[in-house]
């Protein structure tokens, strides 16, 4: 069985494209458009990683990422941040609120797989 990757993000343009990356690197795939949603899909199944966008409506990644780590069932979940803003101090944020790793748009595609990949162990 493949494993599923949960894509977090409310720009529907990069949610097609890593939707559309993903499945080509032979993964399941599920979206959610803001944090709230995503923390429901989170609940209704465990996917095997999340990539988290930073800046969405009703809550942001920081917020998300902090409830996923806060959560011990979730606790081990890999989290990859998504963030339009490069600047160190945002990276050593996501990061110090638990985020496996860190990825600034815009973004090279293979660079996504790669780093999924990477955090997953290995590939699908």
């Amino acid at each position: 069985m493949s494993q599923e990757i949960l894509i977090v993000d409310d720009e529907p343009n990069i949610v097609l494209s890593l939707e559309f990356l993903m499945k080509q690197a032979g993964f399941q795939v599920r979206t959610a458009e803001d944090g709230e949603r995503a923390l429901a899909a989170i609940e209704e199944r465990l996917p095997d990683l999340v990539l988290l966008d930073v800046m969405m409506p009703k809550k942001n990644g920081h917020e998300v990422c902090r409830e996923i780590r806060q959560r011990p069932e979730w606790a081990h979940l890999p989290v990859i941040m998504l963030t339009a803003k490069g600047r160190d101090v945002e990276r050593e944020k996501g990061l110090a609120m638990g985020a496996d790793d860190y990825i600034t748009k815009p973004f090279s595609t293979q660079e996504v797989v790669d780093k999924v990949k990477e955090v997953l162990g290995g590939g699908a």
